[in-house]
């Protein structure tokens, strides 16, 4: 290699920049290096809070503020007591939060964004009252929205949407979960009317509702009906409700078993736009992407309650804050959170844009609450024997998440959703 030049060029001359890149400056301008950057912010490390608009921040720190007035002053209590505050429900719908993402009716038709920030707030209180607002808007009224008739849509969504009636989702079954294929509810033709036998389990707010959206199959000879949606108002003769008790997780919500006694409704409860398994699935990718938000909410509590405690606890001399093993954990714990919204964030504008596929939902739900859930229970380490307790929110979300990692579909459940979308194959069956 005689022919080097001394610098190490090769004696060649630079690469001319060509016209496509002409008059772009290729070094940093001088002036950025002087700059003076805020340092980032704890609790917003990223300015993730920059890339909402107006409307959103609004509507997020509407949200925050009765959180913060309205629910966390009592929710230790309402937790241990294993009670929903049905008193509060009028002042969560005049707040537009029950179906606040569907159009028309009395919702208010904010954007998917603005629908998942409220969640993540209102999670950032305590899993029940997102899952109140979920399966009210997310699956009861959804169904009805996206499925349901002119008729249906005029009785019952504005009542809905203003808290006047409570609707509840009966997919689930004690048998069957991960797989609502298989259920056994059915639906008989009989006159004009249809005979619905059978039970529904684990169904948030059923012990409260007014009206049930339960999914049956229609009974055929062979057993291999369509599946259909119903409308089931709580006076209906034969519906009855039991509620599950001795839970240590949820306690701050209602879940109980549905219970359809030779149910006779009107033809016209069923809802006529949509059969087959697509209908609840519908619902439940709605109700999976408010949970892709929410459980970041209850993980910025424990953060920030494992924090705070980390910069006050003094142990040898200093606070633990200061020693590295709990800098780990707290650092661990942003990144994680950061990410996630990040995540939420991205499939939201999808979602607004008309872009998002139901495998999108699934990568968030899967990642968002088992980082979640993860933190949550550093985070109890940190506060060390205080974060058994319901003196801080750490127990109490780490209990609660563990019912959000399985309910809307487990993990291996999403886990298998996306690898289908990555391999063509299903694993399913």
């Amino acid at each position: 290699m005689d022919d080097a030049a001394p610098d190490g060029s090769c004696g060649r001359e630079p690469p001319s920049v060509g016209p496509k890149f002409s008059g772009m400056s290729t070094t940093a301008d001088p002036g950025t290096h002087r700059k003076h950057v805020p340092a980032p912010s704890p609790t917003d490390f990223l300015g993730i809070d920059a890339l909402l608009t107006g409307d959103e921040r609004l509507i997020r720190d509407t949200v925050r503020a009765f959180v913060r007035d309205r629910v966390l002053p009592n929710i230790a209590e309402w937790f241990e007591d294993h009670t929903f505050p049905r008193e509060m429900i009028k002042e969560i719908g005049e707040l537009g939060l029950l179906g606040m993402h569907l159009q028309g009716y009395g919702c208010a038709g904010t954007s998917a964004v603005a629908y998942g920030l409220a969640c993540l707030e209102l999670e950032a209180g305590d899993s029940g009252f997102r899952s109140f607002v979920s399966v009210q808007g997310s699956l009861a009224m959804y169904a009805i929205s996206a499925h349901g008739s002119e008729e249906q849509k005029q009785t019952w969504l504005p009542r809905m949407a203003a808290g006047d009636a409570i609707g509840c989702f009966g997919l689930t079954e004690w048998d069957f979960g991960s797989d609502p294929g298989g259920m056994r509810t059915v639906a008989r033709r009989d006159g004009s009317d249809y005979v619905i036998s059978g039970s529904k389990a684990w169904i948030t707010n059923g012990g409260i509702a007014d009206l049930a959206i339960v999914w049956a199959r229609l009974a055929t000879d062979n057993g291999d009906g369509a599946i259909r949606g119903f409308i089931v108002p709580k006076e209906t003769k034969g519906f009855s409700t039991r509620n599950i008790e001795r839970k240590l997780s949820l306690r701050a919500s209602i879940t109980s078993e549905l219970i359809f006694d030779e149910c006779r409704v009107p033809a016209g409860a069923i809802l006529p736009e949509v059969s087959g398994l697509r209908g609840p699935l519908s619902c439940l990718n709605e109700a999976r992407y408010g949970i892709v938000w929410g459980a970041l909410g209850a993980a910025r509590s424990c953060y920030e309650s494992a924090l705070d405690y980390a910069k006050t606890r003094v142990q040898f001399g200093k606070p633990i804050a200061g020693f590295q093993l709990t800098q780990e954990k707290l650092v661990n714990m942003m990144l994680e959170i950061n990410k996630g919204l990040l995540t939420a964030l991205h499939i939201g504008r999808l979602k607004d844009d008309g872009r998002a596929h139901p495998s999108h939902v699934s990568f968030g739900k899967l990642n968002n609450v088992r980082e979640a859930l993860a933190i949550c229970r550093e985070a109890r380490t940190i506060l060390g024997a205080s974060g058994i307790t319901l003196e801080y929110p750490v127990i109490r979300h780490m209990n609660n998440l563990e019912s959000v990692l399985t309910y809307e579909g487990t993990s291996e459940v999403h886990t298998l959703i996306l690898g289908q979308a990555i391999t063509g194959e299903s694993a399913f069956s």
